[in-house]
């Protein structure tokens, strides 16, 4: 398995690599439409002999001339994702909003979300903000900006030529193999981002890691759906002490026919 930007170790392992800041640099003037004129990566010290360490949480935090900004890639549209996002965000922000530290108002705390499952429907680029029901800003510097990355790919699955040469940056960033080839074929900018991908791909430990992340999501997806069977399996023998007929208990429970009749018979 080839892993793309999609997957949000693999897009930190290419960004977070000092021959690449410029290319992350390019991305984020895009989303957020400020030049950026210096850029630091605050944590690489922190990452540099750990970025394969199991369980250990990759981040892009960033420090320029606008502000920090936290960068997030989030494949899927769970519930929890905005929470957790939030809270990155904000213990940013905590950190460095101190009593007695004069407090500088220029200072931007900007997160940029790459989010897939959104839909494409919703906007290219959602920008946050504090403020109240009315619209009055309560903080200007406390920004987050989410990538409908949807949007993106559908104009190039859809074959938007100007579109997608127009939101190269952005578009490249979903890409799988094949799809990133052809594209790098028209900018070297994409070129180099794929090469960058098939390096990491490469990499023992990276894949290692992503090995060790499926299994575990795997063990995770199993001991849920054990836990729902055994809920459907005890609400079913209380509905069939009930007598309640076993069409209505498949439906309310979604085990089959089969399987009450042998819970049935079992009691």
């Amino acid at each position: 398995m080839w892993y793309s930007g999609k997957y949000d170790r693999a897009f930190k392992e290419v960004m977070l690599k000092e021959e690449n800041h410029d290319i992350l640099k390019l991305i984020l003037e895009k989303i957020i439409n400020i030049k950026i004129e210096e850029m630091q990566i605050l944590n690489s010290e922190r990452l540099k002999d750990n970025l394969h360490i199991k369980g250990q949480r990759l981040d892009i935090i960033l420090k320029t001339n606008i502000g920090k900004i936290n960068v997030e890639v989030n494949a899927n549209n769970k519930e929890y994702v905005h929470y957790r996002n939030l809270a990155y965000l904000c213990d940013i922000y905590t950190h460095d909003i101190l009593v007695g530290k004069e407090y500088d108002g220029n200072m931007k705390y900007i997160q940029v979300n790459l989010s897939y499952e959104l839909g494409k429907g919703n906007g290219k680029i959602n920008k946050y903000m504090v403020k109240n029901e009315k619209g009055k800003i309560y903080a200007d510097n406390f920004i987050i900006y989410e990538v409908n990355m949807d949007y993106y790919m559908d104009l190039w699955y859809n074959e938007k030529e100007k579109e997608v040469e127009e939101n190269i940056i952005i578009v490249m960033i979903g890409l799988e193999q094949k799809e990133l080839k052809r594209l790098s074929e028209k900018d070297a900018v994409v070129k180099r981002y794929m090469k960058e991908l098939d390096r990491v791909n490469e990499e023992p430990e990276f894949r290692e890691y992503m090995s060790y992340e499926e299994d575990q999501r795997k063990i995770t997806n199993s001991l849920i759906s054990e836990g729902i069977k055994e809920t459907s399996i005890k609400i079913a023998t209380k509905l069939l002490e009930e007598d309640i007929p076993i069409d209505i208990i498949c439906s309310s429970t979604g085990l089959s026919k089969k399987e009450i009749e042998k819970i049935k018979n079992s009691n």
